[in-house]
């Protein structure tokens, strides 16, 4: 307030004193007035703190009403009480509200203890040889939030399916900022496709200048997430990621992924590395595409794993044929077989 003077209360202490008694901060202003210049009147208080005298009027009637001015005939002579008199009940029920909230708030903690160990012993109860099943996407989520958090070695990811949206890929970049600015060593395998994508490929690149490193293959069998070589996730169904997934801590399951994944690593290409130049040779595309369509999957299937549109399929299966001189599907199975690609 304009006229509150150097002698006057801090804005905060202000600010808390009006809080304490109910009421706003020119109420303390005209308070103290009345008791550092205890012989202005009405007119000069108001003039002091620039405002209208029946506001000040106002307020000397409230503080009268709360106890803490008596009024008099004479407004110049309103006698104070003592703040330490008047203020002491408002103190003393303050403080019994901390103290309720204190007391509240110790009853909250051990609930929520007792909620933390109810979930443990979950945990405990619904998992088997390392084993625990989580339910829908939004679980599994959270957990892969939380493996990710916790690991202090390094991460071992599959990410199939393709680009990535440029959602999920903001959302990603947090949590692969703090884990290597942890020291936390992060792989990644996406699918061959995703060469094509600028998001990902801009992503791909913001990861390997903080230390991440990222390859790519033609397929990858699922999804999967390591964490320090001791936890795995993997979904229920590699088809349905809304259907949950399964969090193992196995150490046998869990050397046999790490296995797999270092297999897989070797083969990757890392991402940014030139293609080899065209012959007629298949690519690793292509024979990833022979390889699936050999176990009698569908186009459809086969678009998905290797994160293609149905129309690349289908037109990656018509260079492999081209090149085999093949005239129709079947033909090209055999002379694939025949030059050694399956």
């Amino acid at each position: 307030m304009s006229g509150s003077g150097g002698e006057g209360l801090p804005s905060r202490e202000n600010s808390v004193l009006a809080t304490l008694i109910g009421q706003d901060e020119l109420c303390i202003e005209v308070y103290r007035l009345v008791i550092t210049r205890p012989g202005w009147d009405v007119a000069e208080i108001a003039r002091h703190l620039r405002v209208p005298k029946p506001d000040v009027l106002e307020k000397m009637d409230r503080l009268a009403e709360l106890s803490m001015l008596l009024p008099s005939k004479d407004t110049k002579n309103a006698v104070v009480i003592d703040p330490e008199v008047s203020l002491a009940s408002y103190i003393h029920q303050r403080e019994r509200q901390i103290h309720s909230q204190q007391v509240e708030l110790a009853s909250v903690r051990a609930a929520t203890a007792r909620l933390a160990a109810a979930h443990a012993s979950g945990r405990a109860h619904h998992s088997s040889l390392g084993l625990e099943r989580l339910e829908g996407i939004d679980e599994v989520r959270a957990r892969l939030t939380e493996l990710a958090r916790n690991a202090t070695g390094e991460l071992l990811a599959f990410m199939p399916g393709g680009a990535q949206s440029e959602e999920a890929l903001q959302a990603s970049r947090p949590l692969d900022e703090a884990s290597l600015a942890a020291g936390v060593a992060v792989r990644t395998i996406y699918l061959d496709s995703v060469r094509n994508d600028r998001a990902t490929i801009q992503y791909a690149h913001w990861l390997s200048e903080l230390g991440g490193e990222t390859r790519t293959l033609p397929s990858l069998p699922l999804r999967m997430l390591i964490a320090d070589e001791a936890v795995a996730l993997v979904p229920i169904d590699p088809e349905n990621s809304r259907a949950g997934a399964v969090v193992m801590q196995a150490p046998g399951v869990v050397t046999a992924l790490v296995a797999l994944f270092h297999l897989l690593w070797e083969r990757a290409t890392p991402l940014g590395a030139p293609h080899p130049p065209a012959s007629d040779a298949p690519t690793s595309q292509e024979m990833a595409l022979l390889q699936l369509l050999a176990q009698g999957q569908t186009d459809e299937v086969v678009s998905r794993k290797m994160g293609l549109s149905l129309r690349t399929t289908r037109r990656m299966m018509a260079s492999v044929s081209a090149k085999l001189g093949a005239r129709s599907r079947f033909e090209a199975g055999i002379l694939a077989a025949r030059a050694g690609w399956l």
